[in-house]
């Protein structure tokens, strides 16, 4: 079957350069994320766009623009708009033609597109009328009982509003019904539980969607962790696993979160430790 990716770019956002990368010092940091006077970097929210013949699949929505000015400002979210939605449509997508949205897992940042952008006075609506959506089992859970330390990673209005779609899948192991045999999940606990990395194959090597276990290029070195990890040395586990498996299988990663790319290539250096190579910044019809 022939796929084709493309890169859609979403609302993009300004964090903490402290928090995206933990315990890296801001003298390393700063090379490969430049700060602003606030200490804030740059981060892209990108989704990935897979074409089949008969159907369209959407990996995660980024951070959407459905906060109020003031939660916007807060959270470094940089446009007003629904950008996602205006760069699907430059592709000729409209929301009512997506067929399946997969979520790695439902922080706002990942999930937020999911949603109509704010209007005052008017309730956030999904804005993905006929898709079905795909979320790992031990991420709804989360999800739903969210823990003190994560909890305002998530939106209230979200969960119900999915529930209530009657198009829920929720995933309970490496595969899905609605995605079918030919894609595989890769999963990890170490950024939040149960977060799922769709796997998709592709005759120039399979294509990963990294999502939070390696958000960017930088992220690729395995010490390199970010403060909002849960469990930080079980994600260095988790990504050197991942990497070495595509390594040897000539897979790539598809970045969310690197404003300056979001493809490259895992290759193992000669020491033997990965790293990116052959970066695209933006795919069109890329064949996979």
């Amino acid at each position: 079957m022939e796929r084709l990716l493309t890169s859609i770019e979403g609302n993009t956002q300004k964090l903490d350069g402290g928090a995206m990368y933990g315990n890296a010092p801001k003298n390393l940091w700063e090379k490969w994320s430049p700060a602003d006077d606030k200490n804030r970097i740059d981060l892209a929210c990108r989704a990935l766009l897979i074409r089949e013949p008969n159907r369209l699949i959407l990996c995660e929505t980024g951070i959407g623009a459905f906060f109020e000015p003031k939660m916007r400002e807060r959270f470094g979210v940089m446009e007003d708009r629904h950008l996602l939605l205006e760069n699907l449509a430059k592709h000729g997508v409209r929301p009512e033609d997506i067929d399946v949205v997969v979520l790695s897992h439902l922080h706002f940042d990942h999930a937020g597109g999911l949603l109509s952008a704010w209007r005052e006075g008017e309730p956030l609506e999904l804005v993905f009328p006929k898709a079905r959506f795909l979320v790992g089992k031990d991420a709804w859970l989360r999800a739903n009982r969210p823990h003190v330390r994560d909890r305002a990673s998530f939106i209230p209005e979200l969960v119900p509003l999915l529930t209530a779609s009657a198009r829920l899948e929720i995933v309970d192991g490496p595969s899905s019904h609605t995605m079918g045999p030919d894609y595989r999940f890769h999963r990890s606990e170490g950024h939040t539980p149960g977060l799922l990395l769709l796997e998709t194959p592709g005759h120039d090597g399979p294509v990963v969607f990294a999502a939070d276990l390696i958000p960017g290029r930088p992220w690729v070195r395995r010490a390199v962790t970010m403060g909002y990890d849960r469990y930080p040395e079980l994600l260095i586990d988790e990504k050197s696993a991942l990497l070495a498996d595509l390594a040897k299988r000539g897979g790539r990663l598809f970045f969310t979160h690197d404003p300056g790319c979001a493809l490259a290539r895992v290759a193992l250096g000669e020491k033997g430790e990965a790293g990116p190579v052959e970066p695209l910044e933006t795919l069109r019809d890329l064949p996979a």
